[in-house]
């Protein structure tokens, strides 16, 4: 049996990968920062003061290794650029450099972002396309890359990173469908960033942790990235108006024509090499935004 470790495993994508692998019948170990008082010991407790990964590395030998832990707001980067370097650059080298010195048999799985694109000369986007990162934040996961790819060819470390488009799903308390939903509590018309004419390729997270699990059984290892999406670009203004379909009342909403420093404008997938893997999406962004949606509303009823 395959004994999995996941870094950042109490954060949106982590606890939702620990909860899939289990249920697959695989020996799942998790690290985070955050004290579960719960746990037994196939949980490390992550020092945040001081992140050292030889404690885990040591005790334990592990098949894989996935890393879903750092920062992931393009905002906050810009805001705290030097938390965002630390937690999505520095900490990937130090997580390697565990690896290679108790565990280099020890395949290593670096959750990167479409974010190392920018805005992109034409779509879709391959993974030989030009990378020009935009923000703090795409430019630190492009180093992660690059952090990978050393250790995979100076090293011998088998790396590969999953450059993840834009995920949502039950779990995530942030981003675009979470803002949402929380803007329309107490108002009858909001305002949205953007024209609406902006794209994304949206990437359930039903269908993303199924991904990254075909990736860690079936990827070389040598080094690569992969892009992780389904492979459909959708406006932003399409995507809005499936979500308030949703809602019980009618929401009258704009856009302000004003964007966000650092976002992108439009993006959309080649998945085809993940496709080679064997991926095929399973769940339509209908499908994924009215879980979301019914997720969102149980959470927010258990606070009230």
């Amino acid at each position: 049996m395959k004994k999995f470790l996941i870094i950042g495993s109490k954060g949106f994508i982590g606890k939702n990968l620990i909860n899939f692998l289990h249920n697959k019948g695989y020996d799942v170990w998790g690290a985070d920062v955050i004290v579960d008082y719960q746990a037994d010991e196939s949980y490390f407790l992550i020092d945040t003061t001081n992140s050292d990964f030889h404690q885990i590395f040591e005790k334990t030998t592990f098949d894989i290794c996935i890393n879903c832990s750092g920062a992931a707001s393009v905002p906050d980067s810009i805001k705290s650029p030097y938390r965002d370097f630390s937690l999505n650059t520095i900490n990937i080298f130090k997580i390697l450099e565990s690896i290679r010195n108790y565990q280099p048999n020890c395949k290593f799985v670096n959750l990167s972002s479409a974010a190392v694109y920018g805005n992109p000369d034409k779509l879709p986007v391959m993974e030989n396309s030009k990378t020009a990162p935009i923000s703090p934040y795409g430019i630190h996961k492009k180093l992660s890359e690059i952090i990978c790819k050393e250790f995979h060819q100076f090293f011998g470390l088998k790396t590969c990173s999953l450059r993840i488009f834009s995920a949502f799903g039950e779990g995530l308390k942030k981003q675009l469908f979470w803002d949402l939903y929380h803007k329309v509590v107490g108002n009858s018309t909001i305002s949205l960033y953007g024209t609406g004419m902006e794209s994304r390729d949206f990437i359930y997270i039903g269908d993303l942790i199924n991904a990254i699990l075909i990736v860690a059984e079936k990827a070389e290892f040598n080094g690569e990235s992969l892009n992780v999406a389904n492979g459909k670009e959708i406006l932003i203004k399409d995507c809005v108006n499936i979500f308030y379909q949703l809602f019980e009342t009618k929401i009258n909403y704009s856009f302000s024509g004003h964007s966000r420093k650092g976002d992108p404008n439009n993006w959309a997938a080649d998945i085809s090499k993940l496709k080679e893997l064997g991926y095929q999406p399973k769940y339509s962004l209908e499908e994924g935004l009215r879980n979301y949606y019914e997720w969102i509303r149980l959470i927010e009823k258990k606070l009230v």
